[in-house]
């Protein structure tokens, strides 16, 4: 007979941000004490809804697993005496594995004898080992933990019940002055309590008590539902993954409905409806099958039956229909202002204590804007838009709309701003500067946008670092590290040739930031996150390392000569040449840079290099400022043979000091043009293998 163990915690409404990682430390923390307790085991199920949290391990063995282990102890000229007798030191180590000298054997270990006894593992029944899952629900991390009552328990909401079962036994144990059972609870207002005989009917009992535990099914169900619904009523319902995935961990036994607002209420922006909507109310939108435009109808999902289900529907319409209408009020109320009327309320608003407010960080980024924009060589008009858009771009976070859902900063900054007059690509600067809103969201599509977007982030980065808010490995409350990352994305995809380094000297002078050590710090943050960028692209990270030696520079570039070494470690035709510029690069970082005097060369092979790499140089550079990076490989590598030539008829250590530094010279000089390229001392070159 299979042997069956359930573990059920019933806990009151977890919020459904929580469920999901809970459910998977659940499982890793079951299957990783399983493991360790040398208990073998055939599946292992998860469950998870918002009022508990259960594990269903199947086939489980009875025992635990003999482990045997073989236990080293000293060496043998400590383990015996002269005499050959055991020494105190054997005896304490075979006592301590609870073992006597009997049990003794040697084995030969790098040239030394030692002595070793075999140990097997305590043979325990599983039933014994199982009361200490408790442990495994004490270690359940969650964002935040709360207390209750009088006790010093914590856990994400206070635990009702517990339901702890192998086969038809109870396995008893205690938490938070819970006692386990066999009696797990139903649905809150439709199921009853439901008494297990054995943990395999657990997924069925509840189902028909109005609790579906598996939330993939739930999901499956809602979708379902949804589809159905669409089907009777002929509209389109938006399904977002993300408000999906949510809904489904809001409610034990879905039913879908749909409602209805006020067709007035599509006079204002469809996105503060759907906001409205998702956000705050967890309601899907509901679209125009050949139009897609958004029709006075909203779904959502019920958790419960459908009775009195038309009472349902007439709560929900009434709590969005006051949604709706602080929306319309808002709305009409904010464009009543002007936008320089905002942006004069900016200036009481804190950006932060340490940097100031908003208002002042808009001229900030204005005067980043700008510089960029020249930069990138902007015509005349675009680079008037880049001004204006800067001065005008978080006008609308004061505004009433976007107090009352943040989510549409920018998106109302749009809007409000084609009503006061301002320009299409002014106004859509306004929303693009926001982008990218994650590491990998989209970018902004106009030059304007991802102008201010660069300026606006580098401000909020530089700024925050100068005054020590650095991200630390586990906290970046503002973002740092993705408003970095999607500076690096904006640059590449406008193959703007901007180094980042000379932004951020840029700002830093800006901001009055003359200490070596923070530009340093920020610059290396930035490197940080192009490295991240890199191996997201499939680069491995000796070839991240570099081409990145020398900075990031023009990342587009960086990612072409990555690809190309990636290629080269694999080609063997490329052996001798990495070969030679290795012994350069590992020579020539040792000694300083001094002038070349032509007057010192004493052979053929010493002026035949020194002519190449003069000859090489040149075009290098040109092939490289236009961007041609395998051609500036290629040219790199006729370097390869006057190398070896050069080591194979002198002795770069010559006795004639000048003639020596002469040729560390010349070799410190080919050594830091490769590096311009990479630095391929760091290339684990696999074709050497």
């Amino acid at each position: 007979m299979s042997s069956n163990v359930l573990f059920e915690i019933g806990i009151e409404e977890l919020p459904a941000r929580f469920i999901d990682e809970a459910e998977k430390q659940l499982l890793d923390r079951t299957t990783k004490w399983l493991r360790e307790k040398n208990i073998q085991f055939e599946a292992m199920k998860t469950f998870s809804t918002p009022r508990r949290l259960a594990v269903l391990i199947e086939n489980i063995a009875e025992k635990q697993e003999v482990v045997k282990e073989e236990v080293r102890g000293p060496q043998m000229k400590i383990a015996q005496d002269e005499e050959g007798n055991w020494s105190k030191a054997a005896i304490g180590f075979v006592k301590g594995q609870g073992k006597n000298t009997e049990d003794i054997y040697t084995k030969e270990l790098k040239g030394q004898t030692y002595i070793f006894v075999e140990k097997v593992s305590e043979q325990k029944e599983t039933k014994e080992i199982l009361p200490e899952f408790k442990q495994i629900i004490s270690s359940i991390p969650f964002p935040q933990t709360m207390r209750w009552g009088s006790g010093s328990f914590r856990f994400a909401r206070p635990i009702r019940w517990i339901v702890a079962l192998y086969n038809d036994e109870v396995i008893p144990f205690d938490v938070a002055n819970v006692t386990s059972s066999n009696t797990t609870i139903g649905h809150r207002f439709l199921g009853n309590k439901v008494t297990l005989t054995s943990p395999s009917e657990y997924e069925q009992a509840l189902e028909e008590n109005f609790v579906i535990v598996n939330p993939v099914k739930r999901e499956q169900l809602i979708v379902e539902q949804l589809k159905e619904l669409e089907k009777e009523e002929k509209f389109t319902i938006e399904i977002d993954e993300e408000l999906l995935h949510e809904v489904r961990n809001l409610v034990e036994y879905p039913q879908a409905f749909y409602g209805t607002f006020d067709e007035s209420y599509l006079a204002i922006p469809e996105e503060v409806l759907i906001t409205s909507m998702k956000e705050h109310q967890r309601y899907f939108p509901v679209k125009n099958k050949e139009t897609n435009e958004l029709l006075p109808y909203f779904v959502s999902v019920r958790n419960g039956n459908n009775h009195a289900i038309d009472n349902v529907i007439k709560g929900n319409e009434k709590v969005l229909r006051a949604r709706l209408a602080d929306g319309a009020f808002f709305f009409e109320e904010d464009r009543k202002h002007s936008i320089e009327f905002y942006n004069d309320k900016l200036k009481t608003v804190v950006f932060q204590e340490k940097i100031g407010t908003v208002y002042e960080k808009t001229e900030k980024v204005k005067n980043i804007a700008a510089y960029l924009a020249e930069k990138v060589e902007l015509t005349t008009e675009e680079q008037k838009d880049v001004v204006r858009a800067a001065e005008v771009c978080k006008f609308d976070l004061v505004t009433d709309m976007v107090n009352e859902f943040p989510e549409l900063q920018g998106i109302m900054g749009e809007k409000y701003a084609k009503h006061f007059g301002e320009s299409d690509v002014v106004a859509t600067a306004i929303r693009e500067h926001y982008l990218p809103t994650s590491a990998g969201g989209a970018l902004p599509e106009t030059k304007v946008g991802s102008i201010i977007s660069i300026a606006d982030k580098l401000d909020t980065i530089i700024g925050c670092i100068s005054v020590g808010l650095v991200p630390s490995s586990s906290q970046d409350p503002l973002g740092l590290r993705r408003q970095a990352i999607g500076i690096l994305r904006i640059l590449l995809e406008q193959k703007w040739n901007v180094p980042i380094e000379e932004l951020v000297h840029k700002v830093c002078e800006q901001y009055g930031v003359t200490v070596e050590d923070i530009r340093a710090e920020i610059i290396q943050f930035f490197k940080n996150r192009a490295a991240y960028i890199l191996a997201d692209l499939g680069i491995e990270s000796d070839v991240v390392q570099a081409v990145l030696a020398d900075g990031i520079g023009n990342l587009f570039v960086k990612i072409h000569k990555a690809r190309l070494l990636s290629l080269k470690r694999q080609d063997h035709s490329f052996k001798q040449i990495e070969e030679s510029f290795t012994r350069v690069m590992n020579l020539g970082k040792k000694y300083a840079q001094t002038d070349i005097d032509e007057a010192l060369f004493e052979t053929d092979s010493e002026r035949k290099l020194y002519d190449t790499y003069v000859d090489v140089r040149e075009t290098f550079h040109a092939q490289m400022n236009n961007e041609e990076v395998a051609e500036a490989l290629d040219t790199l590598s006729t370097l390869s043979t006057p190398i070896n030539d050069f080591f194979d008829h002198n002795m770069v250590m010559a006795e004639d000091e000048k003639v020596k530094q002469n040729r560390l010279a010349l070799i410190h000089a080919i050594s830091n043009l490769i590096k311009q390229f990479a630095d391929v001392t760091l290339i684990e070159w696999k074709q050497q293998q």
